[in-house]
């Protein structure tokens, strides 16, 4: 009797671990065939559609819940209200920023949409985001978390229109906006923020401090030859050693392994001029109120990537993913040295250095060897519009490259700024948002320092954003001034001391008085608000 309820007990434990396999089978199945049947809209119509907001939602909901790599979480809020999506791919307790800093890996942050007619980056995140569900990129995992927002112009997607950027190479069923739904350019509003989705942008740089963001676009105008142009910081204020890394290795790799893998060609981003008569190629602007611009003054590594936008719909979204996977290819071998890189930048002096506060294109090489393109003329069968369809034809035009700045006036970086009391609320409020550190007078002092006295002042004749930018000039003095309870110290020894710098100076191009935020004190004769230390 014992040895037959051995028997019988040997062979249910059996029945069950072969019962367990099944389920644990029949489970991977589902799986797979979930994740089979999970494509974006693009795939789904033979690359004739983009995805949709709910979608978007759909889709990621599905591949988060097929893999316990995949987190998702929302980062902010549109105008309209729809939250924004963030996925964290990585070996992560949750999708916080406090476990994202417990794995102690390189932080890459990857966003795509951000004008919403540039559809290829959303498309290739969400594929990437389907082939991390089923196991691929595991090799990136023991050195990164990779944070991806696939929809960051979320009220922009939904505004579909067949005579959006109607030159481009589809999608022929159209495309959102550039602009959010207040009509802005978040492109351009990473200083002045005065948009929800630029704040919870900001939001992530402070909380998350990607070490590494990458910015996916598609290009506008030129015919060349390239099915990624890309850019890194423009501004010369950016860390060197940064700006050297990128330009020098980290780019140059990148291009040659894309080149390798797909036979298509990148470069630098540029484009003709097209009201003026003189040759070159131009790359856009230094502002840092352009994403890689702000990225690269936080003492962080940025890259900007444009698909070509005469290519066709599948081959700028193909041409975008095997960009990215590049530069996470690179970022994963190197992650010590941009670790290091980034520690020392943070931790460098700035004080008594000069930087530029206006700017100027600078010729980088007098005789670059630029590949161009051409196109056939098509018809949208849809829209009726008129379209450019890459032919697949290259020529080399040897022109001039303007693809950097040198500044035209800079300024001497203070021991620290103080800010008097009126104006301490205003700026205040933007230290706060952009995660710049400062301190509260608590009780009144007399100090030297330099003050502007402003000579002239001057705004746009027409609104940008909502805003008539201002640009004022005058000169500093040394002066003793009475720093109230309320003021504010801004020392410079702080890791955002670049940022500050840029936002502070009354000469700034890009600044707070340029945003017109200070003009209740900057009138003829007015003193600016923000004194300097005395050098």
């Amino acid at each position: 009797m014992k040895r037959t309820s051995l028997v019988r007990k040997i062979g249910l434990s059996i029945s069950w671990l072969l019962l367990i396999c099944v389920s644990i089978q029949t489970a991977a199945a589902q799986s797979e065939k979930s994740l089979a049947s999970l494509v974006t809209a693009a795939e789904r119509t033979n690359f004739e559609q983009t995805t949709t907001y709910d979608e978007v939602l759909s889709f990621l909901d599905e591949a988060v819940s097929s893999s316990p790599k995949l987190h998702l979480t929302s980062f902010g809020y549109s105008v309209e209200g729809r939250s924004l999506p963030l996925v964290i791919f990585g070996e992560v307790a949750d999708a916080s920023a406090e476990a994202v800093f417990a794995s102690g890996k390189l932080r890459v942050f990857i966003q795509a949409n951000i004008h919403a007619g540039e559809v290829c980056g959303k498309e290739a995140l969400l594929m990437m985001i389907r082939s991390m569900a089923e196991g691929e990129y595991a090799d990136l995992l023991p050195n990164m978390v990779v944070i991806m927002a696939p929809i960051y112009n979320a009220d922009g997607n939904e505004r579909v229109n067949l005579f959006n950027r109607p030159r481009q190479n589809g999608p022929y069923g159209g495309m959102g906006q550039r602009p959010n739904a207040q009509g802005f350019d978040l492109n351009r509003d990473h200083m002045k923020v005065k948009s929800p989705e630029a704040r919870s942008l900001i939001g992530i740089f402070n909380n998350y401090d990607p070490h590494v963001v990458v910015d996916l676009h598609t290009t506008n105008g030129t015919r060349h030859a390239y099915h990624i142009t890309y850019s890194t910081p423009l501004s010369p204020n950016t860390n060197p050693t940064i700006d050297s890394f990128l330009r020098d290795r980290w780019m140059k790799e990148v291009t040659a392994g894309f080149h390798k893998r797909s036979g298509w060609d990148s470069y630098y981003y540029g484009n003709l001029p097209f009201r003026r008569g003189d040759p070159g190629w131009y790359t856009f602007d230094n502002r840092p109120r352009f994403n890689n611009n702000y990225v690269g003054l936080r003492n962080r590594m940025a890259i900007l990537s444009e698909g070509y936008a005469y290519a066709t719909f599948e081959e700028r979204i193909l041409a975008t993913r095997y960009f990215v996977e590049e530069i996470l290819t690179f970022a994963s071998a190197n992650r010590s040295e941009i670790e290091k890189i980034i520690t020392e930048a943070d931790l460098a002096d700035l004080k008594g250095d000069l930087l530029g506060v206006r700017f100027e294109p600078m010729e980088n090489s007098s005789s670059a060897e630029i590949l161009m393109g051409d196109v056939y003329t098509k018809t949208n069968p849809y829209s009726g519009a008129t379209y450019f369809d890459r032919k697949d034809t290259v020529f080399t035009q040897v022109m001039p490259e303007f693809g950097a700045f040198k500044p035209t006036e800079s300024s001497r970086v203070p021991d620290s700024y103080f800010v008097n009391k009126d104006a301490a609320p205003v700026v205040g409020a933007y230290m706060d948002t952009h995660g710049i550190k400062y301190s509260v007078v608590s009780k009144e002092m007399l100090m030297d320092v330099e003050a502007f006295t402003v000579a002239t002042s001057d705004a746009a004749t027409s609104e940008f954003q909502s805003i008539f930018e201002r640009t004022i000039t005058g000169q500093f003095e040394a002066r003793t001034v009475q720093l109230e309870e309320g003021s504010l110290i801004i020392d410079t020894n702080q890791p955002l001391a670049r940022l500050a710098f840029y936002l502070l100076e009354p000469r700034s191009d890009d600044g707070l008085v340029n945003w017109a935020q200070m003009d209740k004190w900057v009138e003829v004769g007015m003193t600016y608000p923000v004194y300097r230390s005395v050098e």
